[in-house]
């Protein structure tokens, strides 16, 4: 049995998670949850209260279980509790790490929603909506990838798995048009090999998913 199980839809934020898991390289078990049912049972309940993937349980060396939600929160976790693979910056060099990161987590994500709903703050709702107006969070996003090779640095981190899929979400999702810069880091980002892989393990899941309902 692998240390990881991993809860998750293929068409679901879950993406952002497999595609750290690749990174990792290490073993992980994928128990694949349906909106509405398996999501809400009171097993899968019991793990995460929302009955929202992704989640992840962790096996740890005290041979104790963790149970760790929330995209940002598991690739900080991982990248933490399997060093060896380099995706965490040491201590003093987690600045970039972690603004970039949780800006994708907090504003980024919420600006998106708004995007998404047609919302557009105004006013005193452009002060209190956490993250000003559409094109700060743009420029913000630009400035991110200019200059440097990867979000944080010149190394990949587990900061360009969350904050890199959510650049990759907004221009495909066609709520973004990409800079130099961002069409760049992107090229570089679609690149690697764990995120083909991740890519194309969720492809095929949902493609099978859709099948066994007769689509």
């Amino acid at each position: 049995m692998a240390d990881i199980i991993f809860y998750t839809n293929p068409q679901s934020r879950g993406q952002i998670v497999r595609f750290m898991l690749e990174e990792l390289g290490e073993p992980y078990e994928t128990a694949l949850l349906d909106y509405g049912t398996t999501m809400k049972s009171a097993d899968y309940l019991a793990i995460n209260p929302m009955g929202k993937v992704p989640a992840i349980r962790h096996l740890g060396a005290d041979g104790k279980g963790r149970v760790v939600t929330e995209a940002a929160a598991i690739c900080a976790y991982l990248a933490d509790a399997y060093p060896a693979a380099g995706l965490a910056p040491a201590l003093p060099d987690r600045a970039a790490y972690y603004r970039w990161m949780f800006f994708a987590a907090g504003p980024v994500e919420s600006a998106m929603l708004d995007r998404y709903r047609k919302i557009e703050p105004e006013g005193q709702l452009k002060v209190s909506a956490g993250y000003g107006c559409w094109q700060d969070v743009l420029h913000a996003l630009d400035l991110a990838v200019t200059d440097t090779e990867w979000i944080a640095g010149e190394r990949f981190s587990a900061a360009d798995v969350y904050a890199g899929l959510s650049l990759d979400w907004l221009v495909l999702f066609g709520m973004m048009d990409p800079s130099p810069p961002v069409a760049a880091y992107l090229e570089r980002l679609r690149a690697r090999p764990a995120y083909i892989r991740a890519k194309a393990i969720d492809a095929e899941l949902a493609e099978a998913a859709k099948a066994a309902a007769g689509g």
